[in-house]
């Protein structure tokens, strides 16, 4: 997959505007928004990698910055939850207008806090959400929505990453959709050993293509 499928984008409501990368393959059977962590944003090379894979799956991915500049210098807000919520559902809203990805099923990929903000904004607006991902994720910040979680989630933790495995196993018992945990052996927080961003990738491919469709 090559950089030509991707678009710069522009995701507006009222005088908040989030630019985003757009990923569009050949006839996609479904779209995966994606939610970043801490101090990222569309340029995160992680997000982008497993995103070009699940381009090479069929599907179009949506890499929007969920915090404008001046909001990600403010750490405050680089940890406002409830606000990265509220701007992954604007991007949700624009995926859902866009007239190439309109009607089509929809995921969330969240990496670290942004799998806090995927989780919640799940529970908030379920509509033509079909399933959830989250590497190396803290769901954690999400504890009161994740009952109401209803897509499909797969958690993938690095196996030497422990905290965010206690986290990930209390979040699991939590979650009462259908569900799996997957602890990658080898694997720290960020999943910079070799292959193991690679066993994020397929996994998350395997996940999309099983409930996007």
């Amino acid at each position: 997959m090559t950089a030509q499928h991707d678009h710069n984008v522009r995701i507006k409501e009222g005088k908040v505007a989030l630019d985003g990368v757009f990923g569009l393959p050949a006839d996609p059977r479904g779209v995966v928004v994606f939610a970043h962590g801490s101090g990222s944003g569309r340029l995160s090379p992680r997000n982008t990698f497993v995103a070009r894979h699940l381009q090479q799956a069929g599907l179009a991915t949506v890499l929007p910055d969920l915090l404008t500049e001046e909001e990600a210098d403010d750490r405050r807000k680089v940890f406002d939850i409830d606000l990265l919520a509220d701007r992954l559902l604007l991007a949700k809203c624009w995926v859902e207008t866009e007239a190439r990805t309109r009607g089509l099923p929809i995921g969330y990929f969240g990496a670290s806090t942004g799998a806090g903000a995927a989780l919640q904004a799940a529970a908030r607006e379920p509509s033509n959400l079909k399933a959830i991902v989250s590497r190396g994720g803290r769901p954690d910040l999400a504890e009161p929505y994740l009952p109401s979680v209803t897509a499909p989630t797969l958690l993938i933790v690095g196996g030497y990453d422990e905290p965010v495995i206690e986290m990930n196993q209390a979040a699991y018992d939590l979650l009462i959709c259908e569900k799996k945990l997957i602890i990658v052996p080898g694997a720290t927080h960020l999943f910079e050993e070799p292959g193991t961003l690679e066993q994020v990738a397929e996994q998350a491919a395997r996940w999309f293509a099983r409930y996007l469709s």
